[in-house]
């Protein structure tokens, strides 16, 4: 079982003991400390270098220098740096939030479902980047044991006799049509299978994602993502496909994928 070592950055202690109550109660969680100020807390992450921070970012005293640009700082000292949650009594800085790339926003105070949800989004990250390093890794096992060589994945679509047969890597997105599924090539053409959206979801895996109730998207086709308008673009097209708050982790985990290997962010 992962496990996550975190810090509380909060100009509120009693805040700090609640949070820190409620994390108790997993043991997915291991509490290595807390601050109360920009500094302490910077000081911290440095020296112990945890994998989730807690961040408050409306501080009750101003004088304690909390905010978002606390993360600004920590790209100056860290390479990796450690997946931030927001824990905020307000919703309105949730926007400005997503744009530093913050992990989640969870309104205080913390409770349990909060935690349980967040865990789960871990673990899913965690599995997600574990497989993509080792497809990534040239000293990773060519072949599984006891199984032969993966060959690319082929989609039948069959009709009444008539058998199409499809490169999976050839699929842009899937979009819902009723009862039917619109299957779109990076060839121009699109193919209709009479199969649900939500059967496609659940025999298909990396690298499609849904991130819509009408919509899976293959992550190798996406060029842009705009958290703000919850869309992401098509590369080589003039295509934006929406994203909803219902499949955001499932983004969320697409750039997170993203930044694995050769990346440069600027």
């Amino acid at each position: 079982m992962k496990k996550y070592s975190y810090i509380i950055i909060d100009d509120d202690t009693e805040s700090i003991l609640k949070t820190r109550t409620v994390a108790a109660g997993f043991s997915d969680l291991t509490f290595v400390g807390s601050a109360v100020n920009y500094q302490q807390g910077l000081n911290l992450i440095l020296q112990h270098k945890p994998s989730l921070v807690f961040l408050e970012i409306d501080p009750k005293d101003p004088s304690s220098k909390l905010s978002l640009y606390f993360i600004n700082e920590l790209y100056r000292y860290l390479s990796i740096i450690p997946k931030i949650i927001i824990t905020t009594s307000k919703t309105e800085w949730a926007y400005e939030a997503i744009q530093y790339g913050v992990f989640d926003y969870v309104l205080k105070p913390v409770l349990e479902i909060d935690l349980q949800k967040l865990i789960l989004k871990l673990n899913k990250t965690t599995l997600v980047t574990e497989l993509v390093r080792t497809r990534n890794d040239s000293s990773a096992p060519v072949c599984a044991p006891a199984k032969d060589c993966e060959k690319p994945l082929v989609i039948c679509i069959k009709s009444y006799g008539d058998y199409r047969y499809l490169n999976a890597e050839d699929i842009i997105y899937f979009q819902a049509d009723n009862n039917s599924t619109d299957i779109y090539l990076n060839t121009g053409e699109m193919i209709t299978a009479f199969k649900t959206l939500k059967h496609f979801e659940n025999v298909l895996s990396y690298p499609f994602f849904r991130i819509h109730n009408s919509y899976i998207v293959n992550r190798n086709y996406v060029a842009r993502i705009h958290s703000g308008n919850s869309v992401c673009y098509i590369k080589n097209t003039a295509k934006k496909i929406p994203f909803s708050k219902t499949y955001k982790s499932n983004v969320d985990l697409i750039i997170s994928d993203f930044s694995i290997g050769n990346y440069l962010e600027v």
